[in-house]
């Protein structure tokens, strides 16, 4: 069957596209403490333009094909039924504590004055979900260096009051999963996992954000794959997929996808609320909710990016492998990171703890490490219950947070992500080890 002009176009145009980024993709050579070295960033080529072309060409501005196949693929990835997008990793999150609290889930939904379990060194999107609920968050510790939910703490954080626990994989390394499942199951408690940084990161063989009742992903640049903004919901469960799809589609009742009507067989049948008999579903509100969609552009980018999913990963450890063997002979100054056990991270970073009796501080050596053109990160909101946005938040704690104080104090991270080369690898190696010997020095003298 031939095909119309519009679809010779589009061949030619998708060809030209890559013509033009085979043109013009070029890698300037690395230059030792000229070269910026990234702590993450974007890793592309032909395949992601194409896609965003193609897309653009449908000139279809909202959820269309790209995002359906995406959700397909990624649900897939993660072996879960269902994934669901967002426009970012904090909206997923919102959208993933915001659904618990839906009247359709009677008894168990989270109401105002309900405790969710976290831990105080995290990303401020991680807690953010549970105060604008009206909930509480109950604080943790976590341990060093998994950077992890200290798991000996949550019995102890547990009240009449706790309904769910909402935790992150921190820089990619899972948390105790055995212990946080068991727990959670004990108790009756939702469980959110946090994957933002974390997609692909397995625990005894299975994908994390697999275990919990509702998982989260991000697709933000700086993460594992990226359509420039993005994120994404993942459960099993249907009903819980029906209400995030709500929450994030204005609170509405229908379930349509965009552009569609009437999947449900009877729109003008439905008597909801207070409303008259008969009033269109499409127009009928169940919950308080949001716009939170993401376009189809940035799916299209998603789709492309998932195919190299694996490779980024597999890149990703081997960076973290070729740091960790570099510096086992710095122990003496930092404490190097360490997988939880049974887990096989998806590592985001590369966090080194500087210890406390180093002759030098974690500033010193960020401030070095910077002038050098290595760029750093500080493990996000260090304990979190220190900055300013939670001073007049209503939070209960789990003893005095040592742990947290000391992230707060003592750890930054370096990246890992695939578009670090081993020349650059090599120099942060280099820089870090004459740091410690600089440093140490000038810290003797002193």
């Amino acid at each position: 069957m031939p095909t119309s002009k519009a679809e010779d176009l589009r061949a030619q145009i998708l060809e030209l596209v890559r013509q033009f980024q085979a043109a013009s993709a070029h890698q300037p050579d690395f230059v030792p403490g000229q070269t910026p070295i990234p702590y993450a960033g974007r890793v592309f080529d032909a395949d992601e333009l194409v896609y965003l072309v193609d897309a653009a060409l449908d000139f279809w501005l909202t959820t269309g094909r790209f995002a359906l196949g995406f959700e397909r693929e990624f649900a897939r990835f993660f072996g879960v039924r269902h994934a669901i997008l967002a426009n970012s990793g904090s909206s997923a999150n919102l959208l993933a504590l915001s659904c618990l609290t839906s009247p359709e889930l009677g008894e168990r939904r989270l109401a105002p004055g309900d405790e969710v379990i976290t831990v105080a060194s995290g990303f401020p999107t991680t807690v953010n979900p549970i105060l604008q609920n009206g909930l509480v968050p109950v604080f943790v510790d976590v341990t060093i260096p998994t950077y992890n939910v200290d798991v000996s703490q949550l019995e102890q954080a547990c009240s009449e009051r706790t309904r769910a626990v909402m935790l992150a994989h921190t820089l990619g390394n899972p948390f105790d999963l055995d212990a946080v499942v068991a727990f959670a199951q004990r108790h009756h408690l939702w469980l959110i996992e946090d994957c933002c940084d974390a997609v692909g990161a397995l625990y005894r063989g299975e994908q994390v954000g697999s275990f919990g009742h509702l998982a989260t992903t991000s697709f933000y640049p700086a993460h594992h794959i990226t359509m420039g903004e993005g994120g994404c919901v993942l459960t099993g469960s249907p009903l819980l997929k029906r209400l995030v799809v709500s929450f994030r589609d204005w609170g509405r009742d229908c379930w349509c996808e965009p552009g569609e009507q009437n999947t449900c067989g009877k729109r003008f049948e439905w008597q909801l609320g207070d409303l008259p008999p008969g009033y269109d579903h499409k127009y009928t509100y169940a919950h308080l909710g949001y716009n939170l969609k993401p376009t189809d552009l940035q799916a299209a980018i998603g789709l492309a990016q998932l195919k190299k999913l694996p490779g980024f990963i597999d890149a990703r450890r081997r960076n973290f492998d070729l740091l960790y063997q570099g510096l086992r002979d710095r122990e003496e100054f930092f404490v190097l990171p360490q997988a939880t056990p049974g887990a096989e991270p998806s590592w985001f970073g590369f966090p080194l703890a500087v210890r406390p009796q180093a002759p030098f501080t974690r500033d010193q050596v960020v401030r070095y490490l910077e002038a050098r053109r290595i760029a750093t990160r500080l493990l996000f909101g260090g304990n979190l219950v220190r900055q300013p946005a939670y001073r007049e938040a209503t939070y209960r704690t789990v003893g005095s947070l040592p742990h947290s104080d000391a992230i707060m104090n003592q750890v930054f991270w370096v990246g890992v992500y695939p578009g670090l080369r081993p020349a650059m690898l090599d120099y942060m190696l280099e820089v870090l080890h004459a740091a410690t010997r600089e440093l140490a020095s000038a810290g003797s003298r002193a």
